[in-house]
């Protein structure tokens, strides 16, 4: 009995420490945009019926509004390097923004900016990532418009 009740308690330590860990490896990481968006992955799922505009880009002609939205897209980071990990986060971020975009008939999504745990940054050239030694994570806000020919 004295055992089993040493087994649980080593196990509830390890399993403190391991969170602890995980919660000290908590990086945030900025990434150029221009590397993860000239990706093959990206190049390859983001076709040309929709343009992405980001931080205060301007998107050109006249616009009309469709709405905004947000997307949180994390990944398994474990044993790969934050670039690999956050860029793969960016994409799914980038491929959902994509998918809404087509939803709601926008061919631009504008004012793309990140938006970690509701923290916005806006930047024309970087994303913010948070990566930790399990997962790393990319939030983004952007707004949906229609560009008149």
């Amino acid at each position: 009995m004295h055992t089993l009740y040493l087994k649980r308690a080593g196990l509830a330590l390890a399993l403190a420490l391991a969170a602890t860990s995980v919660h000290a490896a908590d990086r945030t990481v900025m990434l150029p945009i221009a590397v993860a968006m000239d990706s093959a992955d990206a190049r390859a799922k983001l076709d040309e019926s929709v343009k992405f505009y980001f931080g205060d880009q301007a998107a050109p002609g006249k616009q009309v509004a469709l709405g905004s939205s947000h997307t949180s897209q994390k990944t398994n980071a474990f044993g790969k390097a934050d670039a690999t990990a956050c860029n793969w986060a960016f994409l799914s971020s980038m491929l959902q923004l994509h998918r809404h975009a087509q939803k709601v008939g926008a061919n631009a999504v504008i004012n793309i900016r990140s938006n970690y745990n509701n923290q916005e940054m806006s930047s024309s050239s970087q994303f913010e990532c948070h990566a930790g030694a399990v997962m790393a994570g990319v939030a983004l806000k952007a707004d949906f418009v229609k560009i008149g020919q």
